[in-house]
């Protein structure tokens, strides 16, 4: 198989008619030129220049050779460039999830700065719950997860997924306007409450919440849809604590922020440490950038709490379950 080195030098050459000259264009030395025109003419078994007393004259066949390379050089040339552009994140594929709320609050304005940025890229966006966005991402299906943690429930992170925390939401009690409910929990031991489905991080943190307050949470509707969340609280059939990214500013809804010093959740995004993806930086930067600055009961992370850096993620001790009293 011809090389398409040598095919390059050919066509300097010939353009030249010198090797000095072709070497001088090319970055080799003369001696370097005349070895691989050599190297050349045995493999085609072609005479390509005829060796004279003051210079070199390329050959019919030299210039035929020249002619029926063009394409093929060409062909190599775009294929360097679209190589640097994948090489430098310029186009490729970036596998995006989130979960719903960020869905909604964070990661369209994320994406369209990235999209911006990177036109010719391809960015994928799937929608799950962390635990399934996280399995999908040490399984190679995502290269970026945006996901949660709840203080009174954090998470015990696979081996091997680097933690970029984004924000920290406070955790807001809400109730419907006009309800003469309290706005502290030891005041509500006798509402109905409204959570997210049982085991999830929203559940186990409200249940928490309650037991430090003296009381089990009577609660009578779940779903996790803060819309729905939202409007069963605005009809007066319970209370809710839901994160920030979770709650509108809406009239017939009265919110307090929680003071407990657990009381939040962080949102962060996770990738595999080994990710060699060049758009992973792009979108993690838009992803941090498109975090709102002036919103009440959230403010951005600028970085890992607890030591965590920006290194791979540990797992946090257990903290033990239990039933509240």
């Amino acid at each position: 198989m011809l090389k398409p080195l040598h095919l390059i030098t050919l066509k300097a050459v010939v353009r030249s008619g010198s090797f000095a000259i072709a070497a001088r264009d090319l970055g080799y030395t003369a001696s370097a030129i005349s070895q691989q025109i050599s190297a050349l003419e045995k493999e085609t078994g072609l005479v390509l220049f005829e060796r004279e007393a003051h210079g070199i004259r390329a050959t019919t066949a030299a210039h035929r050779l020249v002619d029926l390379s063009a394409r093929v050089l060409a062909a190599l040339d775009d294929l360097d460039h679209q190589v640097r552009e994948l090489a430098t994140g310029t186009v490729g594929r970036l596998r995006l999830g989130t979960f719903p709320t960020a869905g909604v609050r964070l990661v369209p304005a994320a994406l369209s700065a990235a999209v911006a940025a990177l036109p010719r890229a391809e960015i994928q966006l799937a929608e799950g719950e962390p635990e399934e966005l996280i399995a999908l991402l040490v399984q190679g299906d995502l290269d970026i997860a945006v996901v949660y943690e709840y203080g009174l429930s954090p998470r015990h992170w696979p081996d091997g997924l680097t933690r970029r925390p984004l924000l920290r939401e406070d955790l807001v009690l809400l109730r419907a306007r006009g309800s003469g409910l309290g706005a502290e929990l030891p005041q509500l031991a006798r509402a109905r409450w409204i959570t997210s489905r049982e085991d999830t991080g929203g559940a186990v943190s409200l249940t928490r919440l309650c037991a430090a307050a003296g009381f089990d949470a009577d609660v009578v509707f779940r779903s996790n849809n803060y819309d729905v969340v939202r409007e069963l609280v605005s009809s007066g059939l319970g209370v809710a604590v839901v994160p920030a990214l979770g709650h509108k500013d809406s009239m017939p809804i009265e919110a307090t922020r929680l003071t407990r010093r657990s009381a939040h959740r962080t949102v962060l995004a996770l990738h595999r440490a080994e990710n060699s993806n060049p758009l992973l930086g792009t979108v993690l930067e838009a992803l941090r950038r498109a975090v709102p600055r002036d919103e009440r009961y959230l403010r951005p992370v600028g970085a890992v709490e607890d030591g965590g850096g920006d290194g791979p993620a540990t797992s946090p001790p257990a903290r033990p379950r239990h039933r509240p009293h």
